[in-house]
């Protein structure tokens, strides 16, 4: 029983070495690990930034074609307006003679 006690924290101590060693190799495949995922995010991002500028550009010939489709309408509906209200005159010139 008494070497039991001499040698139970010799292996413990063993044990012990064998888990740090274990954990510091865990922890330098972890930041590897973390630093690849950094460089495909850092990629991402670029790539995502090169699009911003084609989105960019495509949002503006949006809002341009929706400004000349809007002012295409407005003046189609003025023309309507100017031609019913010619008729509504005329119309009215009509009954009132």
């Amino acid at each position: 029983m008494e070497e039991l006690l001499h040698y139970f924290p010799i292996v413990l101590y063993l044990l012990g070495s064998v888990l740090l060693v274990v954990l510091i190799i865990l922890g330098i495949k972890l930041i590897h690990t973390v630093d690849k995922a950094n460089v495909m995010i850092d990629s991402a991002y670029n790539k995502i930034e090169s699009l911003n500028g084609f989105f960019r550009i495509v949002d503006t010939i949006t809002n341009t074609f929706s400004h000349v489709s809007d002012s295409i309408v407005t003046n189609v509906t003025n023309i309507i307006e100017k031609i019913v209200h010619k008729r509504k005159k005329e119309k009215e010139i009509k009954e009132n003679e």
